[in-house]
This record gives C-alpha cells, structure tokens and sequence, in this order.
C-alpha cells in the first residue's frame, strides 16, 4: 500500500490514541492466568491484539468480545475467564504471535512453567529476530527450551519443567525480558530476582502488585515470589507511543495545537515527554488522575521554537519506541541532536537507526548520519518531501506520515499498511489533523 501525504498548513484537533500495547497484553494474559474473571474495555488495537488472543485461546483461556459492560462501562470489552496459574490446556497447533515480539516473550514466560509440550513463533520477521535474551534466563531457571541457531531464535519449543527462582543481572535493560522472568517467577520455587543495569518500563510491576502478586521493588531490582493472581477489571490508558507522533506533528509545525486524551503517562515510559521539553516544546499535561494503578493525563502540544538535544543513557529504555520520530523532530531543531547508547533499534522489528536515516533522507534531510548505536542529526532544515519506505515496521510509516505533514512537498509512504500492527487508523487520523476546525475521530 502507498499512501500519499500533502504539506499541511494547519495542525489542529482533538484525539483519543489506542489504548496502551504493552499494558493490553499484560492486561490479557495475567487475567488468563488469574483466578476470576476481568473486564477489559479500550485494548489496543492491530495486529499485536489479535496476535496474543490467538496464542491465549490456543491455551485454553475462555475471552470473548461484548458490549455495553456493566462493569467498565465502555461499548466495547473483553472479557477474560482466567484459569489460574495451572489451568492452562496444552495446544493443538503452534502458537503463532504474527509479528508480536512482546508476546512471544511475555507468552513464553508462562510455557516454560507448564507441565506440557508447547512451541510458539511468528512471522518470518520475528523469527529473525533473536530471542536468546529470554531462552538463556528460563533455562537458567528449569526452562526445557529447543530453538533454531542453538535456542537463539523462533520456533520455540518448551517442554514442562520444574522451575527455580534464580538471581539474575540483565545485561541489557529489556521491560521485555524482566516481564517475561517475573512471569515464570510466578510459578517458581523460591525467589525470582532480577537485576537490571538501567530502570526499565514497569507495567508489569504495576499490574503484578494490583493482582495481589508478592512483588518487591528495590530501585533497579525487581523480586517475585510465586504467587495466585486476583482479576482485574480495568480501562487501558491511551498509548503514549502513538500519541508520540502528534506531540511532534504539533511541536515542529508553525500552526498547530493539538489535544491528546487519556494517555498513560507512566513514569518510565514518558520519556519521550522529557525529551521534547529539553527541546523546548510546549506540551501541557492536565487532567492527571489514575487507572488500575497507572497515572493517565490529557496532553496538549502547540508549535514551538525546537532546539537541538542529546538523547543517550538512562533515558533510552523510557524512549526506545519513539526514537524515529524523535529523530524527525530533530530535523526542525536549531543545532546537532546526538541519539546514542540505542543499539537495540537494530533488532526491532526493522533496523530502525538505519530505517530512520535513509527514511528522512529520502524526505530531504540531508544532514542525518547513522551511528552503531544512533543518529547524529543536523536540525534546522525543511524536508522536499518525497518517497520513502516503512521497512514492514509500523514506526517507521508514521514517522515518515508526519514527516510528510511537516515537509514543503508531497511525500509517498510505500509499504504504508504498516501502521495497522498497532495503529490502524493511523492514516485516516493523519488526513484529518491536517484539515481545520475538525475533531479528529
């Protein structure tokens, strides 16, 4: 699919984003491992959603869509029969997770418990990427787990194993990881401790410790013991990462001012709001309140006078997902932003630093260098426009659709469907920001 994106003139309008990835798929899969039944209203929706239902219900796990609920009190929820920690069923066929990276690693920290034979995998993406970062942990633990490339890479077979907490320095700070570790740690023997060498997004803190998990907090250093979780009935916040692209739409055009509702501004994973204010824009945070243990806001950006930053060290794990269109917002900042200690961009679900670079090359920006761990950008340009590709990678066909708001000429996003993995009317919220005195639907 190629979608074309004019300049536009005005940015202007009012938006709820998805609900949160990442606080949805935890949100499904402890409810299916609870005791009880929970209420789910505003999940995230796309491909990761149907990715992690699919692998859920392959489990056995009882999830069915309805509406009006009684308990939320939204038009749309799921509702979740959870099995409890051993109820699972053993599945058919191989769970299959698409291109979900999250929900192969959250997913494959409750196979490694169960007392049956399981293989996950995915799409031939996924299955480039490496996995070993949670394989050689779970097996430290007990995990009986066979991979292709020695255990590194999906498909994943796991065959059911008595596990042992164990005490573990992550080598790399990964929500991902951690989660996956603090999953199995529910079903271990003794303490599960998890050592990270930067704090990390902690959804899964958040959510263990509202479920009634024992879970405790030293700065960096997560433990669990094994634990019954309760149900939880919750409303999942709107996804900071997708209202991402607005904040910086707003921020570096001349004209604009938009308004983002119910976004979840957890601590660490707002960063991206810490960046774009040492930039200097203008965002304003009202309507702070709460919701199943998550502090949500409105957010409101207006055009601002953006000038360079440099964006490496305990910040980068708060910030991963929105690197790229941080690096947009850099092309129209006065000075030289520096992205680094950001490796781990290679391995997403494209490699986003290269992805980014030749991106916004394409558009016009001629002074972006690609780094091993980065981006140096020269700020204070305006983008041609132009054609640019998404990789297959659903941050990078939005970053480049904003890019094409903000630039003087047309711009052509090839491979833009993309952005259906976790924003599918992305393109349609696009066209409309661009239009005046409209709400965005």
């Amino acid at each position: 699919m190629r979608q074309t994106v004019r300049p536009s003139k005005r940015i202007e309008g009012t938006i709820t984003p998805p609900g949160d990835k990442s606080i949805s798929l935890r949100a499904l899969l402890l409810n299916s491992i609870s005791t009880g039944t929970a209420h789910i209203a505003n999940l995230c929706v796309g491909d990761d959603r149907r990715s992690i239902l699919r692998c859920l219900r392959g489990l056995g796990v009882p999830i069915r869509l309805h509406s009006a609920c009684p308990i939320t009190q939204a038009e749309e929820c799921f509702e979740v029969r959870g099995q409890g920690l051993d109820g699972l069923s053993e599945p058919t066929s191989v769970l299959n997770v698409g291109n979900s990276g999250t929900t192969m690693r959250l997913v494959s920290g409750v196979l490694a418990a169960q007392p049956f034979f399981s293989v996950i995998s995915g799409d031939r993406s996924l299955r480039s990427r490496p996995m070993d970062r949670i394989v050689k942990p779970l097996t430290l633990m007990g995990a009986q787990i066979i991979g292709r490339d020695e255990g590194s890479m999906a498909p994943l077979a796991f065959r059911g194993g008595t596990l042992k907490g164990i005490n573990y320095s992550q080598p790399v700070a990964s929500a991902q990881v951690k989660s996956s570790l603090l999953i199995a740690g529910l079903y271990a023997e003794g303490q599960t401790i998890i050592d990270q060498p930067a704090d990390s997004r902690d959804h899964t803190e958040r959510m263990l410790s509202a479920m009634g998990a024992a879970i405790e907090l030293n700065g960096p250093r997560v433990a669990v013991q094994p634990s019954a979780l309760k149900p939880m009935d919750m409303t999942v916040p709107g996804d900071i990462s997708s209202a991402a692209f607005w904040l910086v739409a707003a921020s570096a055009h001349p004209n604009a001012r938009v308004r983002i509702e119910s976004v979840g501004i957890n601590p660490s994973r707002n960063g991206v709001l810490d960046v774009l204010r040492a930039m200097g824009a203008r965002i304003r945070v009202e309507n702070v309140r709460e919701e199943a243990n998550e502090p949500v806001a409105d957010l409101v950006a207006e055009s601002s006078d953006l000038v360079a930053t440099e964006v490496r060290g305990d910040v980068i794990p708060r910030v991963i997902d929105e690197l790229p269109v941080l690096a947009l917002a850099a092309c129209f900042a006065k000075g030289t932003t520096v992205i680094g200690d950001a490796a781990e961009l290679r391995v997403k679900e494209s490699d986003r630093i290269r992805a980014t670079v030749e991106g916004l090359s394409s558009l016009g920006a001629a002074g972006i260098e690609e780094r091993p761990d980065g981006m140096v950008i020269q700020g204070g340009q305006r983008l041609t426009g132009g054609t640019s590709e998404s990789y297959g990678d659903h941050r990078i066909a939005m970053t480049m659709g904003v890019a094409g708001m903000l630039a003087n000429g047309e711009t052509v996003v090839d491979g833009a469907q993309a952005a259906s993995v976790s924003y599918p009317g992305f393109w349609d919220a696009l066209q409309s920001f661009g239009e005046s005195d409209r709400e965005v639907p």
